[in-house]
Parts: structure tokens; sequence; C-alpha cells
């Protein structure tokens, strides 16, 4: 099996990069390096994180510019084959903007900044990003996870749902729906399953101290996959 290398690009605007790193150096004890946003090359990372935060400030559509960064292109081409990308709110809508997962990310319903924990339903337990919560470390069919966004608020067209359904690319699921989103989505994935995007934050839910440690078995499934 293919050990895990982690890289984390940094994108101007990004602030949930020292979170995702944290994680996945400190708490997780993972091989993990930045990755600076005019980079050509992922280099030898073989896990890819598209961080939360405000790229380019969010202007024009969030995600929209980030999307022409430099290293994006080796992004997609990793994604494209096959290599595993999480997409992060600010990420998420990076990687739709890029084309690697359907859909887009509009504005709040409420128009209100969101700010506070949520509660998901872990729709699908069979992805490479949520295998430990079926019959991993920590088996649950729900968890809490905080969320931190404007523009938060999951469209995508009918059929286009309807593969998300047939195709169980719906991961997880708002049991509150915070932002609006179409069918409480929360977090997807792409047909392949190789690419996750979501908008709250496991992250900055991974070890106790910081009030929970639900999101931590989001990296320990890949981690587990890997190893």
């Amino acid at each position: 099996m293919t050990k895990p290398k982690f890289g984390v690009v940094v994108f101007p605007g990004s602030n949930c990069d020292h979170d995702a790193y944290n994680t996945l150096k400190h708490v997780l004890d993972q091989d993990t390096e930045f990755l600076w946003h005019k980079d050509s090359s992922i280099g030898d990372r073989n896990v890819i994180i598209l961080p939360g935060g405000f790229s380019y400030g969010d202007y024009l559509r969030c995600g929209a510019i980030a999307r022409f960064s430099g290293i994006m292109n080796d992004v997609v081409r990793f994604a494209n084959n096959g290599g595993i990308v999480i997409g992060i709110c600010n990420g998420f809508q990076v990687a739709c903007e890029a084309g690697l997962l359907p859909g887009a990310l509009l504005r709040n319903a409420s128009l209100k900044f969101v700010c506070r924990n949520v509660t998901l339903k872990v729709e699908n337990k069979k992805t490479i990003f949520t295998r430990s919560y079926d019959t991993g470390s920590y088996a649950a069919d729900k968890i809490s996870l905080p969320v931190a966004h404007g523009d938060g608020n999951y469209i995508c067209d009918e059929d286009t749902l309807k593969s998300l359904e047939d195709n169980h690319q719906i991961v997880f699921r708002y049991e509150d729906n915070p932002n609006g989103s179409l069918d409480n989505i929360a977090g997807i994935t792409n047909r392949k399953g190789n690419v996750l995007g979501m908008m709250p934050h496991p992250e900055r839910a991974s070890e106790g101290i910081v009030g929970g440690s639900d999101g931590r078995y989001v990296f320990e499934s890949i981690i587990s996959s890997m190893n």
C-alpha cells in the first residue's frame, strides 16, 4: 500500500490551511507539507487538501479566481488520474469551479454568515473518506462538525441531483440545514469517489481540546485505506 503524503494548498486568503496542517501533522502524525498556490506541481504529495478561507477575497464568485492558480492545473490532472482530493468549505467551492465536482455554491438562503456546530448524517459510509464511520475506529450515523461560511448553499440541476443520488455520491447531509442547500446536501464526491467536497470543517473538530473529534475520522478513513 502507498503511505499517504498530504499536501495542503495555500491560496491568498486561505485561513484554514494551518488547521488542516495541524490536524494532519500534529494530531494524526502524518507526512504533511504546505503547497503554495503559484507552484506548478504538487510534487510527491498523494493526498491534496483544498482548505477553507476566502481565496482571493472571494471576489467574483467564491473559488472562481483560485481555480486559475498555477497549482490547480496539476491538482486537476492529479484528481482526473484518480488522486485523492478534499475540498473543505472554500476548497469545496474551488473544486466545483475547477470542474472536479458538479454543482455550485451560492449565498446562504438567509443571506447571513453562519458559524456554529451542525449535525450531519453520514449518508455513505463506503467511501474512502467515511469508512471509519462504518466499521472502523469510530462507527457513527451522525456526527457534529462546525460550519463557517456565507456561501454554502449547494445547488445543481435535477439531472445532476438524480445522478448524485443514483451513484451514492451524497456523503453528508445536514440534519438542520444552515444555508438552504438543495436536499440538505453538506458533502459530495465525484463519480469516481476520489474527490470529496464538503462545507463543514472536519479539521476543526479533530481533537477533544477543541470540543470534539468527529472530524478526524474523515482523515483517518483515508489513512487506513492507504496503509
